[in-house]
């Protein structure tokens, strides 16, 4: 499987810098000061240079959510028992959940994908992949084997290949799992060397106590795995999830795909950092969505090298804060589409 995955980010390439030039001289003959419409012109480059056009269209969207368990809910760290996540994975599927709605509002589809919950799910519009039931407890072993947590990267990168050869062009990461800020918490100080305290975060609102308490958790987890900081894969592997491994996946696929990949909030960017670690040319396919209510959500941004578009206070996960922003990268083409330019509008320069 290792294998597989080299193969998957050695077909990554750079993104082509000459659409991201060509975009900015068309950029710079609207009608409008040069750089006037700010980070709208940031995602207009940038998404030039990844797909190769310099007016993209995207008409077919989508948020991938990825649905994992973790053991290490049995440390009370969870204001939410295990049982939402596969509860909530339904809820997704049925149309129910904000990112449903705000996918809706975007013209996007959500994709749910089983990787790892802890229970048998049916659906007929349910992307099953599942790895194993759930993570182990990482406070008293690592989460996965190695062997696991590629696999579930290769998983997340075979869903968007599914998705690309049905013309999907832009996507989104997004997920569910109850514990996945503990596991966050705990890869951002394994990769950055981020004190726990300043990592881990309220997650589904947790109280000063259980704060504590989750902190001692990531602490120990740590102390108990020993992650080595300079592999990634080892670090996912033991202190990850199911789901953070599929976005990794996800976002390395897109990168192959040479489509962008909107990343949402605390838990995404813990994947995007994992995979900009495995695939350093995979972060130029990045653009990263909002920044989240989560403390340590900044410090993961400025790891990989993002800048959030929007600050919304959001803290739900689920690819909301992602989905949302498509509306922004729609907005950037519709401005290199349909704005005049200076000649065609008979307006002065100066």
């Amino acid at each position: 499987m290792r294998q597989q995955l080299n193969q998957v980010i050695e077909s990554i390439k750079p993104i082509q810098h000459e659409f991201f030039e060509l975009a900015s001289q068309h950029l710079d003959q609207l009608t409008k000061p040069p750089g006037s419409l700010g980070k709208l012109e940031d995602i207009a480059r940038q998404v030039a240079g990844i797909t190769g056009e310099v007016m993209p269209l995207f008409n077919k969207k989508a948020v991938i959510v990825m649905a994992g368990d973790h053991g290490v809910c049995e440390e009370g760290v969870s204001a939410f028992p295990a049982e939402v996540t596969p509860q909530m994975v339904l809820n997704f599927l049925n149309g129910g959940a904000a990112v449903n709605v705000l996918a809706r509002h975007a013209g996007a589809d959500v994709v749910c994908v089983d990787i790892g919950v802890n229970a048998d799910l049916e659906h007929p519009a349910l992307v099953a992949r599942k790895v194993r039931k759930g993570t182990r407890n990482m406070a008293r072993e690592a989460a996965m084997t190695r062997e696991e947590a590629v696999q579930a990267i290769l998983e997340g990168a075979a869903v968007v290949d599914d998705y690309a050869a049905q013309g999907y062009s832009l996507f989104a990461t997004g997920d569910m799992g109850i514990g996945n800020t503990t596991a966050s918490a705990a890869i951002l100080c394994a990769l950055t060397g981020v004190d726990a305290g300043l990592a881990v975060g309220r997650g589904t609102g947790i109280d000063d106590e259980r704060w504590r308490h989750k902190v001692d958790v990531v602490k120990k987890a740590l102390e108990i795995n020993e992650p080595a900081k300079e592999d990634a894969l080892d670090v996912l592997a033991k202190v990850g999830g199911l789901e953070i491994a599929g976005l990794v996946g996800v976002i390395l696929g897109a990168a192959k795909n040479r489509c962008p990949v909107v990343i949402d909030g605390f838990i995404s960017s813990a994947a995007a950092l994992v995979a900009s670690k495995l695939a350093p040319l995979s972060a130029s396919y990045m653009l990263a969505s909002h920044l989240s209510h989560e403390q340590g959500h900044g410090k993961l941004l400025e790891a990989v090298g993002l800048e959030a578009m929007l600050q919304m206070d959001m803290r739900l996960g689920e690819g909301t804060g992602a989905v949302l922003c498509f509306n922004l990268i729609d907005a950037a083409g519709k401005i290199m589409r349909e704005m005049a330019t200076f000649d065609s509008a008979g307006v002065s320069r100066s």
